[in-house]
């Protein structure tokens, strides 16, 4: 396909501009996601390019979607619920483990004053680390590491994502998180099922967690390694 002329660029951001509000409206709307700044967020950020190619056509479908090396971009209906969950301000500072694609620290960038995100494959942070720079998204320091430990040279955070499920909460990121701070993690169940939990710390660090609702997330890599 050739470079396209300004009518075709007008037409094709005209097109991903009403599947998004398409899918704003029927998959998270629709699904219970009522905050006015993450639905906006979830407007303008052009997901389309954040999936491979081969599935362009499935870039705004309420589905995750494969992005290689075993990994998925989250359907659009997760990265607002979880977004939502974070309760996030402009002032906030936001770690997120497990970059992927990097639609979900996109989301974020739009929300908080800082988003740091850890991907534990080096391949996938690179591309990633490219993507968000040339998209305009300067606000996000990608990393590449293992999550498990979190990123203490950043710390403390007003919110954890995690994008990987595991069954329990990493000390790690629990110690990182500000008093008042909330984790966002998918858990294991015996069940062999996956909860999003949220996990608030209170201003003693004692932690109440909340289920919310069933998931299902790529399991978390590199989970019980040592660090080095």
């Amino acid at each position: 396909m050739g470079l396209l002329n300004s009518d075709e660029k007008s037409w094709h951001t005209w097109f991903h501009r009403q599947l998004r509000e398409r899918m704003v409206e029927e998959q998270i709307v629709d699904r219970g996601v009522t905050s006015v700044q993450v639905l906006r967020t979830m407007r303008q950020v052009p997901r389309h390019l954040f999936v491979p190619t081969v599935y362009l056509h499935q870039a705004y479908e309420d589905r995750p979607l494969p992005i290689g090396n075993d990994q998925t971009i989250s359907q659009p209906y997760i990265v607002a619920l979880m977004t939502e969950l974070a309760r996030l301000n402009p002032q906030s500072v936001v770690l997120e483990i497990g970059t992927g694609s990097g639609y979900q620290a996109a989301v974020l960038s739009l929300l908080a004053k800082r988003v740091f995100t850890l991907e534990y494959i080096e391949s996938l942070g690179a591309s990633v680390r490219k993507r968000l720079r040339e998209l305009n998204y300067p606000n996000v320091e990608v990393g590449v590491g293992n999550g498990y430990f979190g990123w203490p040279e950043h710390q403390s955070f007003d919110a954890i994502l995690v994008t990987a499920a595991i069954d329990h909460f990493p000390q790690a990121l629990l110690d990182q998180l500000k008093p008042g701070g909330r984790l966002i993690i998918p858990l294991d169940q015996a069940t062999d099922s996956q909860i999003l939990v949220v996990a608030e710390k209170g201003s003693s660090g004692d932690i109440s967690q909340s289920q919310i609702i069933p998931v299902r997330f790529v399991p978390f890599v590199g989970a019980r390694m040592l660090p080095d």
